[in-house]
């Protein structure tokens, strides 16, 4: 605990910003790990999104080589599009903010409630499964108003119209001797 705060002052002195140690508040665990995973294998934006080495591809051959190429290349940067585009659903939906905080809200205070003594509910403990549980169903009226469903599948939808295309239309870099070998069916 005094080593993560040492290292927080040092980051300070350094001039680091709270973006950039964002990741030292997420709790130690496999999405901590897959997140740093993610930021060490980014590849630069500059080069994602560079203008000329979009073209169309020549046939179908290259079009299934450039997606395959791409999206192993590109698939920590494919990652935080989609994270953005759901960043952007959830500002863009004052409703489902609500919904969110209502969630998330009702969470907090099962939280609190079990550090203070356990819950009990009809003369039963309940679980802390339980809890989430329940408050994903107090919850549930309110993603079901703002529309949850048709905002996930508008993710998803444009996550893969934007990925699709960006790994169709980029052009991969020329590697000596590694050519996308077809098996025949």
């Amino acid at each position: 605990m005094a080593t993560e705060k040492d290292q927080q002052k040092d980051a300070e002195a350094e001039g680091l910003s709270a973006t950039t140690l964002l990741p030292k508040l997420i709790p130690s665990g496999a999405g901590r790990e897959w997140l740093e995973r993610r930021r060490a294998t980014i590849r630069p934006w500059g080069s994602f999104v560079d203008q000329r080495r979009f073209s169309r591809p020549r046939n179908l051959g290259e079009l299934c080589q450039r997606l395959v190429r791409n999206v192993e290349y590109y698939q920590s940067n494919y990652v935080f599009v989609f994270l953005g585009l759901i960043l952007y659903c959830v500002v863009t939906s004052p409703m489902l903010l609500v919904a969110l905080a209502v969630f998330f809200g009702a969470c907090y205070i099962l939280y609190l409630r079990t550090l203070q003594s356990k819950f009990v509910l009809f003369g039963r403990e309940v679980t802390p499964a339980h809890q989430y549980a329940l408050a994903g169903a107090v919850s549930f009226p309110f993603f079901w108003l703002a529309g949850a469903g048709s905002a996930v599948f508008w993710v998803l939808g444009a996550t893969l119209v934007v990925i699709g295309s960006h790994a169709a239309f980029h052009q991969t870099e020329a590697v000596e001797g590694e050519e996308l070998q077809m098996e025949p069916v």
